[in-house]
């Protein structure tokens, strides 16, 4: 199971869309809210903000999407729904769980007021990040399986809306050129062949990068909402990575090229071609003195008796001049 959290949206907008075909929906759950017609569970969410008008961000609205295949009942799915938005503390306020089934993938959209009963704001730093850990939590929970990665081949992105369909787009282009790539600027060459422009966001008036975005014909998405791993900084850090390996890769072939190029490397192995032909010369003259050394050059059976005799004699007057 993974969530994503939709940033920017309005309850006018996000209602209509998740209850518009009622036939792929199923308002599931309420809080709060008026559910036997659209129009007036809007009109609940907005009088609620209301309470807080100056928080500009009082909807939230997130989707919970399952493993294509799986199924989980009815009342798991709620149980899910809730847990994932106490974990988030989004709690003592107006919710919506809403199931849609026009999808392969069984998925369910979590509309919530971040205004609470009480006329309170209710914090949303980071909560997309949130929401992502709390989602991996609740998977291991329920036995659900995880969502390692991102699956392309069984994602049907004819029926996503235009602006999906250009965010798949970017990711994909993204995720195939990146492995080609040593820096941003080699990035950049290579999306604008695909028509997707990257656009910085600078830290006031310096030259210091503090976001990515990426754009494709009228619609442009930032770099963590097309993927977590496509932020500035996550890019920096694959980049810089990527650049290592390559300059290890470089520098151990130039050192190997080197080695055995080299005058002293020439001289290195003319001395162990010498050495190893001395050596067989050495162990050839050796095999053949020992060879000579155990073979018999006589015969003692065979000595004449004139030959013992003058021996005899040689013998005794080495004796007398001692």
């Amino acid at each position: 199971m993974i969530s994503k959290v939709f940033s920017g949206h309005s309850f006018y907008g996000s209602i209509r869309y998740v209850c518009q075909e009622l036939k792929h929906a199923e308002i599931m759950k309420v809080e709060g809210v008026r559910v036997h017609d659209i129009q007036l569970m809007i009109e609940d969410f907005v009088r609620q903000h209301q309470l807080r008008p100056e928080k500009k961000q009082a909807c939230f609205h997130s989707i919970l999407s399952f493993y294509p295949g799986e199924k989980p009942t009815d009342k798991t799915i709620v149980e899910i729904a809730e847990k994932y938005l106490q974990q988030l503390n989004i709690t003592d306020t107006q919710f919506a769980i809403i199931k849609h089934t026009d999808k392969a993938h069984l998925h369910v959209h979590i509309i919530a007021n971040m205004v609470n009963n009480k006329g309170k704001s209710i914090k949303d730093n980071w909560i997309a990040l949130k929401g992502k850990k709390v989602a991996q939590r609740l998977t291991l929970e329920y036995n659900l399986i995880p969502a390692l990665s991102k699956k392309l081949e069984l994602t049907h992105k004819q029926n996503f809306r235009e602006p999906e369909q250009h965010l798949y787009k970017i990711y994909e282009a993204i995720g195939s050129n990146l492995k080609h790539c040593t820096s941003l600027d080699q990035l950049q060459q290579r999306l604008l062949r695909l028509g997707i422009e990257i656009q910085y966001k600078y830290k006031g008036q310096t030259l210091e990068k503090q976001g990515v975005s990426f754009k494709l014909g009228k619609y442009c998405f930032k770099g963590s909402k097309i993927d977590r791993k496509f932020s500035l900084l996550n890019l920096e850090r694959a980049l810089a990575l990527r650049q290592k390996q390559e300059t290890k890769s470089i520098t151990d072939a130039m050192q190997y090229w080197n080695f055995n190029q080299s005058p002293l490397s020439y001289h290195r192995e003319q001395h162990t071609n010498l050495a190893s032909e001395v050596i067989k010369g050495l162990g050839y003259a050796l095999s053949k003195n020992i060879e000579v050394l155990l073979t018999p050059s006589f015969i003692p059976d065979q000595l004449s008796g004139e030959w013992l005799h003058e021996a005899k004699k040689k013998r005794k007057r080495q004796s007398f001049s001692r």
